[in-house]
């Protein structure tokens, strides 16, 4: 059974649009409400954080009159990274929590992505049972109104979270000595990522910390690293950081000015930890990382399994491996010994923990040499189109002239109206050549 309205990363899409508007909003708070509250072994409550959308001011009010309505009592905190709702749910023992965000996505798109008690995403399983309660007449899930929830703001958000993160290391570790430049993509990080870095002793170049609403992933953040690169060159920086809109992706730029891509910082975290026996069991990587990886993994003999794409599918191979490392290429890295989910800042300070002392992240990355990779990323009206008796022929013919030579990889976007085609070959000219084929078709 095929979900209605959960995709593969919680539920995006355009604002005010047949599932993201006020309406759905107050119903997905309503369905979700009813079902923890049916959980009667934790207490009735819901935290809440977002990005810096302007749609969030819409949204958030109608997702907590849902909730509230349900009888769920809700804390909102404010613009958050999405690890960091994740981390506080766990902590503050709450039946659930929602981050207002569509990640990557430009400002005109927003969602949810919903967590349950133990911090990790919900299964598939129960986003289906919300989603059995979401079309049901709304009067049978109301709540008395002496059993009504409350709602009230917490301040300490942020703070709560950065004291998690740094629990995570030495009391004695510090950046001080190290320039770093963070592009905080005018997104959820734009507060915790700068006072972070900061705190530690850092002097820190920032770049994206002016969100106005509009701006959230415009022309800057991870899928424009090449703005750390210039500022990390202009700045003679010892390391770049770049972050998506709700600052649960991250890539890197290392001293000489090099972009560093999810697969080289798995590469590096995994070479370090199986170093340090904190590695355990092997890597996860997923449909679309880089076959120079897993030569590289075998070459070392690291177990690397591949996932489908998205990051809740690569924790749930981590757990049913007993995996403690695993994550994409567009940088959602899962440090399973310390987090549930992706999270930038995270992954940020346990690269900066290696090299705070040879202060030269270019001998800490690069461990790798990639495959030829094109992806092509084509905006479509219907994500089926993938399915079109003409765009299949195009994909076999392909399959038969790359088969020995390289991979072809055609998926829907789980977050996007966009059809991703990716090859791999050391044969560069095959490699456009097919892309393009297919590219072409569905176009």
């Amino acid at each position: 059974m095929t979900k209605k309205y959960f995709g593969i990363d919680g539920i995006r899409g355009p604002v005010n649009s047949k599932n993201i508007n006020g309406d759905m909003f107050f119903k997905f708070g309503l369905a979700s409400g009813t079902y923890f509250r049916s959980q009667k072994k934790i207490k009735q409550t819901a935290i809440i954080a977002k990005d810096t959308r302007l749609s969030g001011y819409t949204l958030e009010p109608a997702l907590v009159s849902g909730l509230t309505s349900a009888g769920m009592h809700v804390y909102t905190l404010g613009p958050l990274p999405t690890n960091g709702l994740a981390m506080l749910t766990k902590s503050m023992r709450a039946n659930l929590g929602i981050m207002i965000t569509a990640s990557h996505n430009p400002h005109q798109d927003n969602g949810l992505k919903l967590f349950g008690p133990d911090g990790m995403k919900l299964s598939d399983k129960i986003e289906k049972k919300i989603e059995s309660l979401i079309d049901k007449k709304i009067s049978i899930h109301l709540s008395q109104p002496k059993k009504l929830g409350r709602v009230k703001r917490l301040e300490t958000g942020t703070k709560d979270y950065l004291k998690i993160l740094k629990k995570n290391f030495t009391k004695d570790f510090n950046l001080r000595g190290l320039r770093i430049v963070i592009d905080c993509a005018n997104g959820a990080g734009y507060k915790a990522g700068p006072e972070l870095l900061k705190s530690l002793g850092a002097k820190v170049i920032t770049i994206g910390v002016k969100p106005n609403g509009l701006n959230i992933n415009k022309s800057c953040g991870s899928t424009y690293p090449n703005k750390i690169k210039s500022a990390v060159i202009k700045n003679k920086a010892h390391l770049g950081i770049s972050l998506d809109g709700d600052a649960d992706r991250i890539i890197m730029c290392d001293e000489k000015g090099n972009i560093i891509d999810g697969d080289q910082i798995i590469a590096a975290l995994a070479i370090r930890w199986k170093s340090k026996k904190m590695l355990k069991g092997g890597v996860v990587g997923t449909l679309m990382s880089n076959y120079g990886l897993e030569k590289f993994f075998k070459s070392k003999k690291i177990r690397f399994i591949r996932a489908n794409v998205g990051d809740r599918y690569v924790k749930e191979k981590m757990q049913k491996n007993n995996f403690n490392l695993g994550g994409e290429q567009s940088g959602h890295i899962i440090l399973g010994k310390f987090a549930t989910t992706g999270d930038g800042l995270l992954v940020a300070l346990e690269v900066l923990f290696a090299i705070r002392k040879v202060k030269k992240a270019s001998t800490y990355f690069n461990k790798f040499k990639k495959i030829p990779q094109i992806l092509e990323n084509i905006d479509v009206v219907n994500k089926d189109i993938i399915n079109h008796p003409d765009t299949k022929k195009s994909i076999k013919i392909v399959e038969k002239l790359m088969k020995g030579q390289g991979r072809i990889l055609v998926r829907k976007s789980g977050t996007e109206s966009k059809i991703r085609v990716m090859g791999e070959s050391e044969n560069k000219e095959l490699l456009k050549n097919c892309v393009d084929l297919i590219s072409r078709k569905i176009k």
